[in-house]
C-alpha cells in the first residue's frame, strides 16, 4: 500500500491540476500534496521491514528509500517555491492560468517518473524509468517557448536519448550473460545478483561500459555532459532545481545497480579504476568552465558537473568515500536546489542573468542576499556547512588508500573552484544596486522553501542527522552484497 500512495499522489495531482481555478491555491494544494509524500516516505523509512515487493514488479530496498528520501526533499522545496515564482508569472503576464495547470501536471509527471526509478525491481523498467523523466522533463526545459529554451528542450531530449540507447544496449547484454548461465532469464536485479558470480566476465564488462557512458549522460558526467548547461539554465527555475538536485542522482541510482552486478562478477577494481577516472575528467572539465562562466544559472549548471564528478570519485575510492559519496548525493541536492532557488529571484528581480550587470543583491534583496551568500559558502564546501563534510570523507578515503596524485589533483580543482564561487558570486552580492530598483521582500512560501533546505544544509554540517545516517548506512550494505 505504501507503494503505491508514494507513486499514487503525484499521479492522483497531475489528473487534478487541470481543474483548479486560483493558480496560487493550486500551487498550495501541490506544496500539500509533496509534504504528504515526504511524510510518507518518512514513515516507510521508519517502519517499513525491508526490502519490500509488490507484483515482482515494486522492489524498495534501503538504497531505493535513500534515492526516494533525496527526491521527495527536493520536490517538497520545489513546490513551495513553485507558488509564489507561477503565481507571479501569470500575474506578470509571462504565462496564461492554462499553462501554469500545465505547469503543475508536468511537475508532478516528473516527480511520479523520477520516483518509479528506485521503486522497480526489473532493470529493464529502470531504463523505462530514467527515459520518462526525458519525456517529462524536456517540456518543462522548454516551458517559455522561446528560441533559446526551445532549442536547449531540442539538445536535451536528443542527446539524452541517444545516450539512453547506450544504456539499453548494456542492459540487453547484461541479459544476455544472465541467460548463457540457464539458472534464470530475467532482469530482476534482486535475482540477478545472487547469480552475479556465475556470468561471463567480459560480458559483464562490455555491458557496464555501455552503462556507464549511457546513464553517465543523463548524469551529466563529462564528456558525456554536453545537454546538461543548456537545459539547466533554460529550464523554468523551480524544475532547474529538480534537473540539478535529483534527475541526475537517479541515473547515478541506475548505475550503482549495475555496479553491484559487476562488482559481484568481476571485482572492484574494474568500476573503481572507471570512476575515478570519468569523476576526475568532469572535476577538470567543470573547473575550466566554471572560471569563464558570465551567467548565474550556466555557472550553476557547471557546477553540478563538478559536484557529480565529486560523487563519482568517491564511488571509485570504495569504503568511506561510497558513504562520503551518498552523503554528497543528499548534501548537493538540498544546496544546490537552494542556490537555483536564489539565482531564480535575483534573475527575476533584475530581469538580467549576466555577472557583469548584477550589482548589489544584498542591498536590493536582503532577505535573498543573505541566502545567497549562505548558499555560495556552502557550495563552495566551507564548513561547517554539509558539502565539506561528505567532500572530507571522500578525501579521507582517497588518501587512506594511498592515492596520493588523485587526491592531490582533487584539492586543487577544489581550490580553484572554490575561487571561481567566490568571485562570481561575491560579484553580484556586494556593490551599488541599480538606482531604479527598489528593495523588496520575497514571500512566506518563498522564504520557507529557502529554510527548509538550508535547515539541512547546517544540521548535516554539524552531523548527520540520525534519520540520514541510519538510511546511508543501509544503503551501504546493499552495496555491500557482493
Amino acid at each position: 500500500m505504501t507503494i503505491l500512495c508514494i507513486l499514487g499522489i503525484p499521479v492522483l495531482f497531475a489528473s487534478f491540476s487541470f481543474l483548479a481555478k486560483d493558480i496560487k491555491a493550486l500551487g498550495r494544494f501541490n506544496a500539500l500534496e509533496h509534504f504528504t509524500l515526504l511524510a510518507v516516505v518518512f514513515y516507510l523509512a521508519l517502519t517499513s521491514e525491508l526490502p519490500l515487493s509488490l507484483f515482482n514488479f515494486f522492489y524498495i530496498d534501503a538504497l531505493s528509500v535513500f534515492f526516494i528520501f533525496v527526491i521527495s526533499v527536493v520536490t517538497f522545496a520545489a513546490s513551495l517555491f513553485s507558488i509564489d515564482y507561477i503565481g507571479n508569472d501569470v500575474s506578470g503576464g509571462f504565462i496564461s492560468e492554462k499553462k501554469a495547470r500545465l505547469y503543475y501536471a508536468l511537475f508532478n509527471f516528473f516527480s511520479f517518473s523520477m520516483l518509479l526509478v528506485p521503486m522497480v525491481s526489473n532493470l529493464g523498467m529502470v531504463w523505462v524509468g530514467i527515459e520518462l523523466t526525458t519525456l517529462a522533463s524536456t517540456f518543462l526545459v522548454g516551458f517559455y517557448n522561446n528560441k533559446t529554451s526551445i532549442e536547449a528542450a531540442w539538445k536535451y531530449i536528443i542527446i539524452c536519448s541517444v545516450g539512453i540507447i547506450f544504456a539499453l544496449l548494456g542492459t540487453i547484454i547484461l541479459y544476455y550473460a544472465v541467460s548463457c548461465t540457464g539458472a534464470a532469464k530475467t532482469l530482476n536485479w534482486q535475482e540477478i545478483v545472487p547469480l552475479a558470480k556465475k556470468l561471463d566476465a567480459n560480458i559483464v564488462k562490455i555491458a557496464f561500459l555501455f552503462i556507464l557512458v549511457g546513464y553517465g549522460t543523463k548524469a551529466g558526467i563529462a564528456p558525456m555532459h554536453t545537454w546538461l548547461p543548456d537545459a539547466h539554465s533554460q529550464a523554468i527555475s523551480p524544475v532547474s532545481a529538480m534537473l540539478s538536485g535529483v534527475l541526475l542522482k537517479t541515473a547515478i541510482y541506475a548505475i550503482l545497480r549495475f555496479g553491484v552486478i559487476t562488482n559481484t562478477c568481476v571485482g572492484v577494481n574494474f568500476t573503481s579504476n572507471l570512476f575515478i577516472l570519468f569523476g576526475m575528467i568532469s572535476l577538470v572539465i567543470s573547473c575550466g568552465f566554471l572560471l569563464v562562466q558570465k551567467r548565474i544559472k550556466r555557472f550553476l549548471a557547471y557546477s553540478s558537473i563538478e559536484h557529480i564528478g565529486i560523487i563519482v570519485t568517491g564511488l571509485g575510492f570504495g569504503g568511506l568515500g561510497i558513504y562520503g559519496a551518498l552523503l554528497h548525493v543528499f548534501n548537493h541536492a538540498v544546496t544546490k536546489s537552494f542556490m537555483f532557488f536564489g539565482a531564480a529571484r535575483v534573475v527575476k528581480k533584475y530581469k538580467k542573468d549576466n555577472f557583469n550587470v548584477i550589482k548589489g543583491v544584498l542591498s536590493a534583496m536582503p532577505f535573498c542576499g543573505v541566502m545567497l551568500t549562505l548558499g555560495m559558502f556552502a557550495i563552495s564546501g566551507m564548513p561547517p556547512f554539509s558539502i565539506f563534510f561528505s567532500e572530507l570523507f571522500i578525501l579521507i578515503s582517497g588518501f587512506s588508500q594511498g592515492r596520493f596524485l588523485v587526491c592531490g589533483l582533487f584539492l586543487a580543482l577544489l581550490a580553484i573552484t572554490f575561487g571561481a564561487i567566490i568571485y562570481h558570486l561575491s560579484r553580484i552580492l556586494f556593490g551599488k544596486k541599480p538606482e531604479d530598483l527598489k528593495p523588496g521582500n520575497e514571500a512566506l512560501s518563498t522564504k520557507l522553501a529557502f529554510l527548509f533546505l538550508l535547515i539541512f544544509m547546517c544540521v548535516a554540517g554539524i552531523k548527520a542527522p540520525v534519520f540520514l545516517n541510519k538510511i546511508i548506512l543501509a544503503a551501504l550494505e546493499v552495496l555491500k552484497v557482493s
